[in-house]
This record gives C-alpha cells, sequence and structure tokens, in this order.
C-alpha cells in the first residue's frame, strides 16, 4: 500500500544531520543580518550528539513500532520539526538496536537452552555503530520501503482477515516487507475484534498463502483448537523449497491435497 510520500524524501542519519546544521546556520546568518551581535541561537543538545540474534533485534524493533503506534504522533508540516524527528526515530531505533543486543548477550551468557543445557561459547561481542545506520522518509516518517507486487514501494504492509462471507474481521498495517511472521498476531487481531463485538465463537480453519508459514505460529493456532491451512510452497515455485520435505510440511502438502483441503483453500483466493 504505498503512502503518501515519494521515496526520493528517504534521507540517512548523516543526510539528516548535515541538512539540520545547514537550516540551522541559514537562520543565524539571517539573524546575524538582521540583529547583529545582539543574539544567536546553539543546536539544542539532542541535536549535539551522534549516536539467534537477528529474533531479539526483530522483536526489539517490533516493540518500538508498538510504542510509536500507542503514541500515533502526527506528522508535522514544518520540515525543520520532520528533520528532528527522523533523526529523533534514527536514534530511537539504534538505542533499541543495543538495548536488544546486551539482552541478547546477557541471556546467552546466564541462560539455558531449552533442553537445560547451558550454551558453549558466547556469541561473537556486538560492535555498535557511531551512528544510525537506517534511513527514514522525511514526508512520512512512518512509511518504509516494502516489496510490492511490482518492485519496491514507499509505504506500508497491509494486512486483513475475512471470514467467509469477506467481511473484515481485523485489520493492521505495518511496515515489514514479507508476510512472514504476521500470522498469529494477526489471528490475536482477530480474536480481540470478535470479543469486542460480543462474539464467543472462533474461528475453525485459518487459511492463508505460502508467505504466511511460520511454523512455531502454525502450531499455537493449532494448540488453541483452530485448523491451519498454508501451503508450504508457493504458487509459482516449481517443486518444493530445498529443506522443505518431509515432516510438517509433507503432512501439509497430504492435508491440502484432499477433496476436503482443496474445497477450504479455494475460498482463500476469493
Amino acid at each position: 500500500m504505498h503512502a503518501n510520500a515519494s521515496r526520493d524524501a528517504t534521507r540517512d542519519y548523516d543526510q539528516i544531520a548535515k541538512e539540520i546544521l545547514a537550516e540551522a546556520d541559514a537562520i543565524d546568518r539571517e539573524e546575524d543580518e538582521q540583529l547583529g551581535d545582539a543574539r544567536g541561537y546553539e543546536l539544542p543538545p539532542q541535536l549535539q550528539t551522534s549516536q539467534g540474534r537477528r529474533g531479539w533485534l526483530r522483536d526489539a524493533k517490533r516493540r518500538l513500532d508498538e510504542k510509536r503506534a500507542t503514541e500515533a504522533r502526527p506528522i508535522s508540516r514544518s520540515r525543520p520539526d520532520r528533520l528532528r524527528e527522523s533523526k529523533r526515530r534514527l536514534e530511537d531505533e539504534l538505542a533499541a538496536e543495543r538495548r536488544a543486543n546486551a539482552a541478547y548477550e546477557s541471556y546467552r551468557a546466564r541462560g539455558v537452552m531449552k533442553d537445560g543445557r547451558r550454551f558453549g561459547r558466547p556469541p561473537d561481542p556486538y560492535e555498535p555503530p557511531a551512528t544510525p545506520t537506517g534511513k527514514v522518509n522525511l514526508t512520512d516518517p512512518d512509511s518504509q520501503l516494502v516489496k510490492a507486487t511490482r518492485g519496491w514501494i514507499q509505504g506500508y504492509n497491509a494486512q486483513a482477515i475475512t471470514n467467509e462471507q469477506q467481511i473484515v474481521i481485523a485489520a493492521e498495517v505495518t511496515i515489514d516487507s514479507p508476510d512472514f511472521g504476521h500470522l498469529e498476531p494477526m489471528i490475536d487481531a482477530a480474536r480481540t475484534e470478535l470479543e469486542k463485538a460480543g462474539v464467543t465463537d472462533i474461528p475453525h480453519v485459518v487459511v492463508a498463502d505460502a508467505g504466511y508459514w511460520h511454523q512455531p505460529q502454525m502450531e499455537n493456532i493449532v494448540n488453541r483448537g483452530v485448523q491451519v491451512l498454508v501451503p508450504p510452497d508457493a504458487g509459482k515455485r516449481k517443486g518444493s523449497r530445498p529443506g522443505w520435505g518431509g515432516g510438517a510440511y509433507a503432512f501439509m502438502r497430504r492435508v491440502l491435497a484432499t477433496e476436503a483441503g482443496r474445497e477450504l483453500y479455494r475460498q482463500r483466493q476469493a
């Protein structure tokens, strides 16, 4: 889903800092011309400073996104304000990355694996970058470059759950390109909406396309008494993915090959 923003408005941290300094310098020169040495401005302190592991980082990013969604800050019409907000966001993301890495390394140092055994050697130490490495869009800081059907767009990944009558039960907007990892959160969102509406029934079957295959999430949903039908193979793929044979993959293919499985899954496209 396209954002109301151009990809050309995306900047990295150094570009944002340079533009802030350039604007401050221009304001200083203008005021010096008007007021001489009567007064001047300095950059505020927050603008004078620069400032499996992937799962921990993903979780930290998700919590940061949830915090921003809860705050729901309006986007300022003022470009200098948007520059400062964009700089703050990049700094927040780096701080969240540092916290997540510290928590991960502490867990590896003191924690145990699922089977009770202690971890072997400690993970390689995390070396934080001197300044944030991400990018942010100055027009719509909430949006990101996301993969769409026909390439990358500046926008969002919209998620929706409908019932068999195509009535939307729940909808969410994220900035993650893949649908991987959104199956369980969307089921949770649907159940929350149903409860708010006074509906006590739970979904009996969930159907989703191959992009939603996330085995732990699928198992969690099944353990709640809901059948899940997600093909392990994308429709365009010829044959199965390397390493995706046997076990849950083979079981799901057998279920989807049955008449009942085909009939249920056929409703997803509609």
